[in-house]
């Protein structure tokens, strides 16, 4: 087998990828450990920066997204039983998020790639990289029994964070950067009309709660509880009751609960690997870096990679400029940092640490009264949850 770009790792980042070049002429081969159907299964969440909203229109699979997508024009912060509505639209010259399931996004995806006939090779076993300092490395991999050997110009890694990708590259090669945080969320998925039409995040002495939405019939919850938690001892019932006890009275009087479709725990961290790079091999996505979900940054810095790895890939195959894929990394970290670093903000000013004493406690309420009581720290909220711009390539 031949191809110009191979990609490891069929979501929604290699998906998207791999339908930009498509539309660009330039050929590409996924390649994927897991079948289609325990790809869909993968909940997670989906709010969409207007950057990654306009990639999806670019790569043609918005028809969907922008029948069923809520458009959200602000976000809510309640604490010490203040509730403050951040006008995102206004606050930062007219960008929005949309509320758009990751699910929904790769299902598109998937079915735009379906529709124009690319090739995705699903159940790809041990998938191996070589030759990713030469002129002409390859994958190899196997495929119902069958050692297969795929040759390409150049391998995207989008194969997430326990990935063979990052393997790839020589530990020596690798600094790495990350935090733990001390709990995690644990999430409910309902169909139930969410609370309010605009996600609300509650910081509260019983510890951090968000109400998001996939559309307007489901929603999903989360509360923060310690690592040492376990999810099947959370009943429905439990769940409702202690979410209830997070957020201000006059929300809680207004939630809807039901049965769950699905409970599920999932710890924080904060993690950046650099460089980006390996000779022919770049990195997107989880395979790179990770953040806490309290900014909804995760699926989005994964879009904006992928917007640079296309762009710099278009430069290479249509104008002969190879050598800017040099400047991958570079370019992509500086956003990647800025993301890291408003997620880590939001996670400090939201969630009730272990150990936390008086001092810092009151330094966390002050810190969220300065920016929800200021136009500039207002703004400054508003312009990083909506996305900071993509970084032109020259």
């Amino acid at each position: 087998m031949k191809t110009q770009v191979a990609i490891i790792g069929a979501g929604p980042s290699g998906l998207l990828l791999g339908q930009l070049l498509h539309k660009a002429g330039i050929d590409n081969v996924i390649l994927e450990r897991q079948t289609p159907d325990y790809v869909l299964g993968r909940i997670r969440a989906g709010v969409l920066e207007q950057g990654m909203v306009d990639l999806l229109r670019e790569a043609g699979v918005d028809r969907r997204m922008a029948r069923d997508g809520l458009v959200h024009e602000g976000v809510e912060i309640a604490f010490a039983g203040q509730r403050r509505r951040i006008d995102l639209k206004r606050l930062s010259g007219g960008k929005t998020v949309t509320v758009y399931g990751q699910t929904e996004v790769t299902r598109d995806l998937m079915e735009a790639r379906e529709a124009c006939g690319a090739t995705t090779v699903y159940q790809a076993a041990e998938v191996r990289l070589h030759d990713l300092q030469g002129e002409r490395p390859y994958v190899t991999f196997e495929r119902d029994g069958e050692r297969l050997r795929l040759d390409c110009d150049y391998i995207a890694g989008c194969d997430g964070f326990h990935g063979i990708s990052r393997q790839s590259i020589p530990a020596e090669r690798l600094k790495v950067f990350e935090r733990v945080y001390p709990f995690g969320w644990l999430g409910l998925l309902a169909d139930t009309p969410p609370v309010s039409h605009e996600l609300i995040y509650a910081n509260h002495p019983r510890g951090f709660a968000l109400c998001s939405q996939r559309s307007a019939t489901r929603s999903r919850y989360y509360v923060q509880v310690p690592l040492s938690e376990k999810v099947e001892d959370w009943s429905d019932e439990r769940f409702w009751t202690e979410l209830k006890a997070r957020l201000p009275a006059e929300v809680a009087e207004k939630l809807v609960t039901g049965p769950s479709l699905e409970k599920s725990i999932a710890p924080l961290r904060s993690f950046v690997v650099e460089p980006m790079q390996h000779g022919r091999l770049f990195l997107a996505g989880d395979a790179a870096h990770i953040v806490p979900p309290t900014g909804a940054k995760g699926l989005n810095l994964a879009a904006s990679d992928v917007s640079t790895l296309y762009r710099l890939l278009l430069k290479a195959y249509r104008e002969g400029r190879g050598e800017l894929l040099e400047r991958y990394s570079a370019i992509c970290l500086r956003r990647i940092w800025k993301a890291e670093r408003f997620s880590w903000w939001m996670t400090s000013v939201l969630h009730r640490f272990p150990d936390t004493d008086a001092f810092s406690q009151r330094i966390q309420q002050t810190e969220l009264e300065y920016y929800l009581g200021s136009e500039a720290g207002l703004a400054t909220i508003a312009e990083n949850y909506v996305g900071l711009p993509y970084e032109e390539i020259e």
